[in-house]
């Protein structure tokens, strides 16, 4: 099998977990990068604001670069383009909407004069040296999302990206499953698939049966002020909700930075018409009475600078819950941030807010029957789950496993692993290096693991610094050290424990001079140890020790 026949499909991110999409497609000497997305924090992951993929092999390759390409605009998929694209230095081809996200982004971190980028239509096909790309409409919880058709002289790989067939929209035309039925009959060498669903049974709801649950609950809701939380990104739930509420006689306001964004862009390109004299600024919402108001809101995960936690927490300038108020989760809380969400409901709800957290909310993703329909007119030879957790991967194996696909031609694969792909055969050839740089500030990859075990012991057992004045050029104390602790006991009340660390510090310096030892790394090292066994023998805790020397 030669090298030229093969097709590389290789991850560098977004399988076995949720978000940090990003896939190389590589063919002879060129290579198309599909997605650049970002994960959002796990909870040890401390101060950490966001995390993104290593792009090492990319950068190796360079020369081989011909595109980013990008299936739609949510910040799993297109988040970390403002980090790495200077490093990359390639064209970016994203449709109307996600390129105006992406735009966004750029001009935030100053470089929307450097990137080459390109607006491309459904249908179009863009020819990147070796491979060219095919733009195939399909639905998502936001609007302008497609899938890939990767052609190369080898064949053709089809990429969903994360969608789900909704055959009544609430924006735009349904999926284009004539082009995937064509795709299927003329040949797919392999499929990648949406797993997001892949364990849900039966069919994802239309957008569109959102749009009559709103329509319930405001008609039940007449008399209060109606608060509605939701993705920024997704347009469609936006648009329902603002024509619920011109329908219904209310005016809307929108609260929270990345939604008043959302919006904005959608209207300047035409995806968000509002009726007139709709739209207020969320400072004039006290100038109207409570049964003529909704606020359109982001935290529905619960996010804790979101707009709607501050709102729960009263820490909201514009807006306070009041007794009576309905507050509307119009999203399911994505695996890990059920506690977060819980805990905004509570709160609310203890402030006498009536909070609906169901049938208000549809999913964007494919269930089991609408992934078996893609197969079914794909008709790939090699099955690729991609987007989800392990488990969802292996629930779409077993899909593509019931429709006749053979065992050892289904690829559950791993960031990092190549996977070389032909007619002939697809076997596992390699593994590249890949990885997490985890974005703190305006540091990008400056903290590691490290760091973060760090920051773990320094929030779990807190610190002990030992301060000593020394003498020059000698070990020997000139004045009695000082213990200072942060996060590890109240010192008010722990006199004796106080007490007992001093004799140990001043002990274990007599010890020092006695041996002779003078050098200062030497001295700190044993101090840390004898004050570490010292504490973890009185009181089983490890806290983080340091030593902090002055020459006198």
């Amino acid at each position: 099998m030669e090298a030229d026949n093969n097709i590389r499909i290789i991850p560098l991110g977004g399988l076995g977990q949720i978000g940090m999409n990003i896939t190389a497609f590589e063919y002879r000497d060129s290579i198309v990068v599909v997605d650049c997305g970002l994960a959002f924090p796990e909870d040890d992951m401390l101060g950490i604001d966001l995390v993104i993929p290593d792009v090492s092999y990319l950068i190796e390759n360079k020369e081989k670069l011909k595109g980013l390409v990008i299936t739609h605009g949510h910040e799993d998929h297109i988040g970390a383009i403002p980090y790495v694209i200077r490093q990359l230095d390639i064209p970016i081809y994203a449709t109307k909407l996600t390129m105006a996200l992406i735009d966004g982004k750029l001009k935030e971190h100053g470089l929307i004069v450097e990137v080459e980028r390109h607006v491309v239509n459904f249908g179009d096909i863009v020819a990147l040296k070796d491979i060219r790309v095919e733009f195939i409409k399909t639905n998502h919880s936001i609007a302008d999302a497609c899938a890939l058709a990767i052609h190369t002289d080898a064949g053709v790989i089809v990429h969903t990206g994360d969608f789900k067939v909704d055959y009544t929209p609430v924006f735009g035309e349904p999926i284009d499953l004539q082009r995937f039925a064509q795709l299927g009959k003329e040949g797919v060498l392999a499929l990648l698939c949406d797993s997001t669903n892949a364990e849900r049974e039966g069919y994802t709801s239309s957008e569109k049966t959102v749009g009559k649950a709103f329509e319930s609950i405001f008609e039940d809701h007449d008399d209060t002020r109606i608060f509605v939380a939701t993705f920024a990104s997704n347009i469609d739930r936006i648009r329902q909700i603002i024509n619920t509420a011109y329908k219904f006689g209310r005016k809307v306001a929108v609260q929270g930075r990345s939604i008043v964004n959302i919006v904005e862009t959608a209207q300047e390109i035409g995806y968000l018409e509002i009726p007139a004299n709709t739209l207020i600024d969320i400072d004039r919402i006290k100038d109207y009475p409570d049964e003529k108001l909704v606020i359109i809101t982001t935290g529905s995960q619960g996010e804790t600078m979101a707009a709607l936690n501050r709102i729960a927490n009263r820490q909201n300038k514009w807006a306070q819950i009041k007794p009576g108020d309905t507050v509307i989760f119009s999203s399911n809380p994505i695996p890990g941030n059920e506690k977060a969400v819980s805990k905004v409901i509570n709160e609310l709800t203890m402030q006498g807010a009536d909070v609906i957290y169901q049938d208000a909310h549809v999913s964007g993703h494919a269930s089991r029957e609408e992934i078996k329909l893609i197969y079914a007119l794909v008709r790939p030879k090699y099955a690729i789950p991609v987007h989800g957790e392990y488990k969802h991967l292996k629930a779409q194996a077993y899909i593509a496993r019931d429709l006749g696909i053979p065992k050892e031609n289904i690829f559950i694969l791993q960031a990092g692993e190549v996977l070389s792909v032909s007619s002939a055969q697809a076997e596992i050839t390699g593994k590249v290096e890949t990885g997490i740089l985890f974005v703190d500030g305006l540091g990008v990859g400056d903290v590691g693991n490290i760091v973060l075990r760090d920051r773990q012991i320094l929030a779990e057992n807190g610190v002990v610094i030992v301060v000593a004045a020394l003498y020059e050029g000698t070990g020997t104390l000139a004045s009695e050290p000082e213990i200072i602790t942060r996060g590890f006991i109240y010192v008010r009340e722990s006199d004796e424990i106080m007490y007992e660390m001093m004799e140990v510090t001043q002990e274990t310096f007599r010890k020092l001079q006695d041996k002779g030892i003078s050098d200062w790394n030497k001295m700190k090292s044993v101090i840390r140890d004898e004050m570490g066994s010292f504490i973890w023998g009185k009181m089983k805790r490890r806290p983080m020790v340091m030593a902090v020397f002055m020459e006198v």
